[in-house]
């Protein structure tokens, strides 16, 4: 099954929360242990087996991602915004390449150990499939979101305008019974839409370790702290539950 699905990475947020690191790069470039944001979901919807036929929309920051696409991801099909289209609108931009195919579609901002494959593999093809963290009671804050899996049917009625997918589709689907809520039993889970999210999420990738990005020089003390790459941490500083960017900002989470 999961060969035959389209994967996309939903990445066209501005980041606001994240501000100010979404000041220096979009989120989607933002690095956990090293990684980019948009690699980690790429590379999930590779490790499930999706093969090429993976997309990535892009908005804000559209220029560097798209640069980092195009380096990184040549086979990747790119979907670009002139507006900001809503997770409903991302979709309908994406009908011609998505081709009558089911899709599923990751946040770039989410962090988990989850492999997408299994929960892949054993959908039915007919419902609307949430792969969660953890344990949910509904279409609410308690579902943790790693991954939506949907036919095309679903799908096939979204057009390339401002829209939530959630008012148009799932909400309906769901009150008629065609949802399913799967727990994948992450033993973690980061949506990295704040800065105490994303230093959390690095942490945890780490196992504790503090991460030090490739080129940074670090003269200082570290203690929970993320430095980007090419950031410089000064013989005189400590950084503490700190994050520095390559430009020299300190974002301190306390």
């Amino acid at each position: 099954m999961a060969d035959s699905v389209a994967g996309i990475v939903l990445a066209a947020g501005a980041g606001t929360r994240l501000r100010p690191l979404t000041v220096e790069r979009p989120k989607a470039l933002c690095p956990v242990l090293g990684e980019a944001l948009v690699d980690r979901a790429l590379r999930s919807l590779s490790q499930a087996r999706v093969g090429e036929g993976r997309a990535v929309n892009l908005h804000h920051g559209a220029v560097a991602l798209r640069a980092h696409l195009e380096q990184h991801h040549p086979a990747v099909h790119q979907s670009p915004e002139a507006e900001l289209l809503g997770t409903g609108g991302a979709l309908g931009a994406l009908h011609e390449w998505i081709d009558h195919r089911p899709v599923v579609v990751v946040n770039v901002d989410a962090v988990h150990d989850i492999d997408l494959g299994p929960w892949l593999d054993s959908w039915d093809g007919e419902r609307i499939r949430f792969i969660g963290a953890g344990p949910a009671t509904g279409l609410d804050r308690s579902l943790r979101l790693c991954a939506t899996v949907m036919p095309w049917e679903a799908i096939a009625d979204l057009r390339a305008e401002p829209s939530s997918v959630f008012e148009l589709v799932w909400r309906a689907w769901h009150e008629t019974e065609r949802t399913e809520i799967v727990d994948a039993g992450a033993s973690a889970f980061f949506d990295c839409g704040t800065p105490a999210a994303y230093l959390a999420a690095n942490l945890w990738c780490s196992a504790g370790e503090d991460v030090v990005g490739a080129g940074a020089t670090v003269e200082g003390a570290l203690s929970e702290a993320v430095v980007w790459d090419g950031a410089e941490v000064h013989r005189s500083e400590r950084l503490v539950r700190a994050i520095r960017t390559t430009a020299g900002r300190t974002i301190l989470v306390r």
